[in-house]
């Protein structure tokens, strides 16, 4: 005795508060002891905004290369690698160079606070803002001798929204800085 055929399902799938396309699915227990689903997504008629956008921020410091300062895919905003370099300026803050262009000595604390500052103009240049920080990723050249300093002064710019945090060391970044943050925020 065949078995009644199984019920096709036409439905829009939830990603990210935004809606597919219509999928086309079709259930079957043909040769199988459990059921199967097989779908198709159809593309035709549709109108959906871009699931990713580009941010370049007019008050962060130009990249060092080919990429922007953010990108949002859906709800979350992903912040490159961003220093404490000023926009428009060749120096980098709490840095001093001998005549040859090397680091003499640097100071951790100015580069924090103007790395903090540069995330900031960017969530907030993306329609984010500060609280929204749910991951950061943070990069030191010296964790030996810059890490107590940073870790203050994390404490002072992140204590009220807790974001999860990775501290990695390295050997070196570009652009003669000490410190480099990646973020992940909601918006």
């Amino acid at each position: 005795m065949a078995s009644p055929p199984l019920p096709t399902i036409n439905r829009k799938l939830p990603i990210l508060n935004r809606q597919l396309p219509t999928a086309n699915c079709h259930l079957s227990t043909a040769n199988r002891q459990l059921p199967t689903v097989t779908c198709h997504l159809s593309t035709a008629n549709r109108q959906l905004s871009p699931m990713s956008s580009t941010i370049i921020s007019p008050r962060a410091p130009d990249a060092l290369g080919p990429y922007p300062h953010a990108r949002r895919v859906g709800n979350l905003l992903f912040i490159s690698g961003m220093g404490p370099r000023r926009r428009g300026e060749k120096t980098v803050p709490g840095v001093e160079l001998d005549g040859a262009g090397r680091v003499v000595r640097y100071d951790i604390e100015a580069q924090c606070r103007a790395v903090f500052d540069n995330v900031r103009v960017i969530l907030e240049d993306a329609g984010s803002s500060w609280d929204r920080l749910v991951d950061v990723t943070v990069f030191l050249t010296d964790l030996e001798r810059d890490f107590a300093t940073y870790n203050r002064l994390y404490g002072e710019y992140f204590a009220k929204v807790m974001p999860c945090r990775t501290t990695v060391g390295v050997a070196r970044l570009p652009g003669l800085i000490a410190i480099e943050l990646k973020c992940i925020a909601t918006i």
